[in-house]
Formats: C-alpha cells, structure tokens, sequence
C-alpha cells in the first residue's frame, strides 16, 4: 500500500463524503492503483473531471499513484483554455451534442428547443448509450454515477438539478453554450433540422385557428410535424431569454 493525498476542487466535492469535502484528505491507495481508479473509488466519476495535477505537474488517468504523491483534480474550465496544461484527455470536452438517459427527456426536449442536437429513447439502455456515447463522440447526460463511471464513456455530465428546467439552466452554465445556442431550429420530437415552409404548402395540415392568426411556419422532413409562433413557442422564447441574449 501506498498513501496520497487528495484535494478536490470546485462541484467535485458534491461526489464526496462530506468530512472529505474542500480541504487535503491523505487516502491509502494499492501500489497498482492509477489517478482514475481512485478518483472514482472516493466517488467522483472520471467523466466530470477536466485535469489532474499530481505533484504539480498534469497526469493522464493512467498514472500509478507513488507514496506521498499529492494529487489535484479539477472539473471543467469552460471559461478558460486549458489546453496547455491538459492530459487525461486529447482535447478538453467542448462536442456540443448529446444523448440523455431514460430519466431525462424533459431536459432533451428542452436542449432541442435550444437547437442542440440531442438523442433521446426512455426505452434506452444502459448499454445502447454507452455505445452511442463511443460511436457518435456525444456527451452523456444522466443522474445516474455509475453509468457515468464506465471506461468507455469520456463524454459525460452528472446532473444535479432534479427539474427540467433547472437541469437545462445547469447545463448552460456548466458548458458555456449560450454562445452556440440556435434556438428553434430543430425539431422537438425526432431532432431532426427544421426548415422554413411557405403556409400554401401545410394549408391543410393547420388547424383553422392557426391558419387564420398565423403566416410563418416550419416544418420537419422526419415526422412531418408544423410548428408555428404560437403560446408554447412564446413560453419557449421566455425560457431562453433568461439564459442567453435574444439573437
């Protein structure tokens, strides 16, 4: 055995016991343990974590521990690059496209609304996921630790908000993505692209109060579905108002 000692930063601590919280805890550690194994042995899943300094200096998640090493792990800096100092991965975790878990498809509704491409099935897998996740190089979102703790998933969020619509104010804070934002243009049911639709070409798709009130229409290619600026879409608008600039 060896012994190290540990200090985690920022919403890391949310994933420690609270005695081990904001301050250097010394932890034993078996001489075959790397930086990864113990993060995730003291609860924090290796897919919120942005770097790792062991005595200073950056490490990769492959770094055998040695007595007396003194470790620093650190969540996202989306507000800064870092990409000097980086190591656990190739590039800092900034693909802006996602898959959801079963227990999240309030806030995938939400992402889409916001045009962030985003895969959603209450019917999916643990293991379908953790396929999309290595396949298609998308970010997880779930509330579940162990999921996020899989070798396979790099890309990943635990979410701490239990309301859709605080899950998606999180989410906007933590991955900076009011910038890239392109709201309303993709559709709320199948993800797929929008695209404008002259109102002679969904006449008879429209119900007669839309098609008396309302000129300026969308419409997905997949389900065939019409949106139009009616009362949800200015709910919809509110929403986002409150988190990124009106374009």
């Amino acid at each position: 055995m060896v012994t190290a000692t540990f200090r985690f930063y920022e919403e890391l601590n949310d994933f420690l016991a609270p005695e081990r919280r904001r301050r250097e805890f010394a932890c034993p550690c078996s001489e075959s343990a790397t930086t990864k194994h113990m993060i995730e042995a003291l609860g924090v899943p290796h897919t919120e974590v942005e770097l790792v300094l062991v005595n200073g200096e950056s490490a990769n998640f492959d770094r055998l521990l040695k007595e007396g090493d003194r470790v620093a792990i650190f969540p996202r800096f989306e507000m800064l690059d870092i990409t000097p100092l980086l190591c656990v991965r190739a590039q800092p975790l900034r693909v802006t496209r996602f898959v959801a878990d079963a227990h999240l498809g309030g806030l995938a509704h939400l992402l889409r609304m916001a045009g962030f491409d985003t895969l959603y099935d209450n019917n999916f897998q643990d293991s379908e996921i953790e396929a999309i996740v290595a396949r298609d190089e998308r970010i997880l979102l779930t509330r579940d630790r162990e999921l996020l703790k899989r070798r396979s998933i790099t890309r990943g969020c635990y979410i701490r908000a239990l309301r859709s619509t605080q899950q998606l104010y999180e989410i906007f804070d933590r991955l900076d993505l009011a910038r890239s934002a392109r709201p309303f243009t993709l559709c709320l049911t199948c993800n797929a692209p929008l695209r404008a639709v002259a109102k002679a070409e969904v006449l008879t798709r429209l119900p007669p109060a839309v098609r008396d009130r309302f000129d300026h229409f969308s419409t997905c290619n997949v389900c065939q579905r019409v949106f139009w600026e009616g009362s949800h879409w200015r709910r919809m608008r509110v929403l986002l108002d409150g988190i990124m600039p009106l374009s």
